[in-house]
């Protein structure tokens, strides 16, 4: 996928119609971005309706920590000096998931399960790119060690992210310290980056699903994509392995810490410049190459190390989009390999 050039901490766009050069070609493609409406669930409501899910309420919690640089083996590919980066409290251990009844798609969707495998509560977002088809809601609950499933329309062109430290409250407003959807519990635009985003559009060419996770932006919490239900393998394991490697804490430098060390920025986002932004001299694809960013390849240092199948940069097609046939269901698991 090619994600847009921003640098203002506003989400990027990346747009579809890219997509079918970009299966023939192994270039880019594109989905995103807001707009819709949704039906009213507060953090402090008894239930979920059934039809859209099934979890547990609770009250909100911290916001997540970044790892110590110091707990994750060194990169080849970074220059980054151990003082430069800053020592937070480790990441929790993941919690155990417990179980919930399953949702059924009616025909003409999906089935979308959302497991919070970190200690604290995540309220879960979605937006699409055009008004039709819309989610029914766009903002869940999701206490830690629960999981939710929602329904997802056919046709879906949209993003998911996870929102940390909020509160709500009984009309649906207040506030997150990362991924904040303009102060709504039900969206109805753009999530605040830095926020890690699961990145979907159904059905679309030649009836395939394209999919990736996004830290082009950033990083708010770790996150893993699997298949629960289609024709296609899955490319990653339940635990959030590939060939490459596992899903692992992000070890920020300190240049890119936001949000009272709750998230990691992109250096699109908080350095700014041409080269980091992939625009201007070096907007192209060739010239787009964080091997030849100075003075830091954030790209596979940071983000590419903690998430080896997600987009680390705005051209990082080869190894982060991938596809599914079969009407596929998905499972989106906010937590790194146990």
């Amino acid at each position: 996928m090619r994600q847009g050039r921003s640098g203002d901490r506003r989400p990027a766009l990346r747009f579809l119609p890219v997509a079918v050069a970009v299966v023939l070609a192994a270039t880019g493609f594109a989905i995103w971005a807001t707009t819709g409406s949704g039906t009213l669930m507060t953090a402090n409501s008894d239930a979920i309706p059934q039809a859209l899910a099934t979890t547990t309420m609770a009250a909100p919690s911290s916001p997540v920590s970044l790892v110590p640089a110091s707990t994750i083996p060194p990169s080849s590919t970074s220059s980054t000096s151990p003082s430069t980066t800053v020592p937070p409290p480790a990441t929790p251990k993941p919690v155990v998931n417990a179980p919930v009844a399953a949702v059924n798609a009616p025909a003409g969707s999906r089935t979308f399960t959302f497991v919070n495998r970190v200690d604290q509560t995540i309220w879960v977002a979605g937006w699409q790119q055009t008004a039709t088809p819309a989610l029914p809601a766009s903002g869940w609950v999701l206490p830690a060690g629960q999981q939710v499933s929602v329904i997802v329309p056919d046709k879906w062109n949209g993003r998911f992210w996870g929102r940390t430290g909020c509160s709500f409250d009984s009309t649906g407003h207040g506030h997150c310290a990362t991924g904040d959807c303009g102060g709504l519990f039900q969206c109805k635009g753009y999530g605040a980056i830095p926020a890690t985003l699961a990145e979907y559009n159904l059905n679309a060419w030649q009836n395939m699903d394209f999919y990736d996770v996004s830290m082009v932006d950033g990083s708010n919490l770790p996150m893993f994509i699997n298949l629960t239900k289609g024709a296609t393998k899955d490319p990653i394991s339940s635990t959030g392995c590939e060939s490459a490697g596992c899903t692992t804490p992000v070890a920020c430098p300190a240049e890119l810490v936001v949000d009272g060390g709750a998230a990691c920025s992109s250096p699109c986002a908080e350095l700014g410049g041409d080269q980091y932004c992939c625009q201007g001299q070096w907007a192209s694809r060739a010239a787009c190459d964080p091997t030849k960013w100075q003075p830091e390849d954030y790209a596979a240092a940071v983000f590419k190390k903690a998430e080896p199948y997600a987009y680390s940069y705005v051209d990082d097609d080869a190894t982060s989009t991938f596809t599914c046939t079969g009407e596929c269901d998905y499972r989106i698991t906010f937590g790194t390999t146990p």
